[in-house]
């Protein structure tokens, strides 16, 4: 049994004792070496001196996967706390509040072992302490935010930067060793204070050099300047010709969807020649593509599909008089619907505002419909590398060898990990997955975040694990009592353990 299981349940340490008389201990769960007087906290807040003995203040997390009939199944929160008998079959030992070292020169708090269908498994959890890490925050928005590679601020420090927008997001790319390590003190305490408020689902303001002010938080919409984003866009303008043009047709005869990359112009685009849509002679601003399809008709800003337009209007470069006609129909839309102008040309073709026809406003109300709602999501990214590897085995590339080819399962919280190819352990996770305020902070700079790796014990015996180290999980549950944390297993994450019944369903096959 771990003798870190054995100090957790009789709080006592193995980290150091007392110094002097005075009851002041070293704590030695981090480079800091903080000196914790009785009754008080270490500079993360994670250890205290609990009369003489140091303590991990937060309790374990074991989640529990609970089975319910559907008649009785009520919808959980995620995180909702549960009160059902503890069975080993159905709880997962998660590294919330198991505390750990660094570097890791001993073996992890936890190694647990547990059987299902058969297969013997074990799961080493530990608490990484990660100087490389960050966050990609995708922001679903039109909006311009920056300029690509601008730099963000919180509290007027650079904390990370604008990198390269995805299909109706701006994202964002924070965090990193270079911030957190290599600038200034108040650069990286200032970084990983960004990081663990954005990692434990909280709002924060970001400042975007030459750009916009934006209020993030994961599963939230986005705040740009001080209002509140809506919708995200069902495509670009060319893609909105695309999907309503035959709904559209009739009803007017020319539609132009305003967007920053690709502006759409029906009557020369390829859905408006398949329908027989004839020319009306209008010409747009900016560099035109193929057909139908204009590049950079305005600046990128917060107006119309991500431009500075405020007057629609302003997007026309000529109408040319051989080809219009008075009368036409012209609908002006961006690609959330949410900004339209439906006008028509006068005698001397002069486009004029009017009001907008029932038929074409319930098209434009189906853009919106079709636009998902605005979310922020923040995704940890981190390399596990390093020596929490010693903490799970005496050979650490054994196990980066075996994460690489999937036969370990990497969770955090209990949240499935997505592994990048390549060398290492590098890791991105979506945080909303994962259990509240699973993150913590050490003053190195780093952040703490938990980590488990699951595996038949077979392989762990392959890897030079600690086997000596080994606690069943019926004796955790037993032995804990009162000291840990029951929380209901997140609906939606795999159960960990799933993976090596399937393996070995398939390796029967």
């Amino acid at each position: 049994m771990s003798s870190h299981f054995k100090d957790l349940k009789n709080r006592t340490s193995e980290f150091g004792g007392k110094e002097g008389q005075d009851g002041i201990i070293r704590c030695d769960a981090c480079p800091i070496l903080c000196r914790i007087r009785p009754g008080k906290e270490g500079a993360c807040a994670r250890y205290a001196n609990d009369d003489g003995v140091l303590i991990r203040c937060d309790r374990l997390l074991l989640a529990q996967q609970v089975v319910e009939e559907p008649a009785q199944l009520t919808a959980p929160q995620p995180n909702q706390e549960v009160t059902n008998i503890l069975e080993p079959a159905t709880t997962f030992v998660t590294a919330v509040g198991a505390g750990t070292t660094y570097p890791d020169y001993k073996p992890a708090p936890f190694i647990v072992s547990s059987q299902h269908d058969g297969i013997d498994t074990v799961t080493v959890v530990t608490e990484g302490i990660f100087s490389y890490c960050g966050v990609k925050v995708k922001i679903d928005t039109d909006r311009h935010l920056g300029s690509e590679t601008a730099a963000v601020y919180c509290q007027s420090e650079q904390v990370g930067h604008v990198t390269t927008a995805e299909y109706g997001s701006q994202m964002l790319s924070l965090g990193g060793v270079r911030h957190v390590t290599g600038g200034s003190r108040k650069e990286g305490r200032v970084t990983c204070e960004t990081l663990l408020s954005l990692c434990n689902k909280q709002a924060v303001d970001l400042q975007i050099e030459g750009g916009s002010l934006v209020t993030v938080q994961a599963g939230q919409a986005p705040i740009v300047n001080g209002v509140k984003e809506q919708r995200m866009r069902v495509g670009c303008g060319s893609a909105t010709i695309g999907i309503f043009a035959q709904q559209w047709y009739g009803q007017v005869d020319e539609v132009i969807v305003i967007d920053d990359h690709i502006t759409g112009q029906l009557s020369e685009h390829q859905a408006g020649k398949c329908l027989g849509i004839p020319a009306t002679g209008i010409r747009l601003r900016g560099h035109k593509s193929t057909p139908g399809r204009y590049f950079k008709v305005a600046n990128p800003g917060t107006g119309w599909g991500g431009t500075d337009i405020t007057d629609p209007l302003t997007v026309f470069k000529t109408i040319n008089p051989k080809i219009a006609w008075p009368g036409l129909r012209i609908l002006l839309t961006s690609t959330t619907g949410e900004d339209t102008c439906y006008c028509v040309l006068d005698e001397s073709l002069k486009p004029v505002p009017a009001p907008m026809p029932d038929a074409v406003a319930k098209v434009v109300q189906r853009i919106g419909e079709n636009c998902e709602p605005s979310l922020s999501t923040v995704l940890f990214t981190a390399g596990a590398g390093g020596s929490l590897r010693a903490g799970v085995t005496r050979n650490p590339v054994n196990l980066t060898n075996a994460v690489a080819q999937g036969q370990c399962q990497v969770t955090m919280s209990g949240a499935p990990v997505y592994i990048y190819p390549g060398g290492g352990i590098s890791l991105m996770v979506n945080i909303l997955r994962m259990v509240d305020n699973a993150f913590g902070y050490v003053p190195t700079p780093a952040l703490v975040a938990p980590l488990e790796f699951t595996m038949p014990t077979s392989l762990y015996q392959q890897l030079e694990g600690h086997m000596e180290e080994v606690t069943p999980v019926s004796e955790v549950i037993a032995q804990l009592g009162d000291e840990a944390r029951i929380e209901r297993w997140q609906s939606g994450n795999p159960w960990p353990f799933d993976a090596f019944s399937k393996q070995q369903t398939d390796a029967g096959d």
